[in-house]
């Protein structure tokens, strides 16, 4: 998995590439969450359109990019869900913990709204 970074009106969009499981060892999402935290960057999207496949192990992932980054009063967000990642969700009952948009422009505005 490759992870891509860019800023968009102050909010830090990830664009995530390729397969979240064990076959990749490095926690490669939860390293950038971190770091993204350290340099006080609190409001992260995650965007999961070119994630065409994920386990329990990048299951994990997320949740604890969204823990660690509610814990540090931040904000974590996914966009683009592909098919088998929202049944994965789905499945496991986070989706409706997880904040999730179809669309880039509703998931930036959503982060715009809580600040209000």
């Amino acid at each position: 998995m490759t992870i891509q970074e860019r800023e968009v009106s102050g909010i830090i969009v990830l664009d995530l590439e390729g397969r979240m499981s064990a076959s990749s060892p490095e926690r490669l999402l939860g390293t950038t969450v971190r770091d993204l935290l350290q340099r006080d960057r609190k409001r992260i999207l995650v965007n999961m359109r070119k994630v065409p496949y994920i386990d329990s192990t990048g299951l994990a992932q997320i949740v604890e990019a969204y823990h660690t980054t509610t814990r540090r009063g931040g904000a974590f967000k996914l966009v683009h869900l592909t098919p088998h990642v929202r049944e994965l969700l789905t499945v496991t009952m986070l989706l409706s913990v997880l904040d999730v948009f179809e669309t880039e422009a509703d998931a930036l505005a959503s982060f715009e709204a809580a600040a209000s």
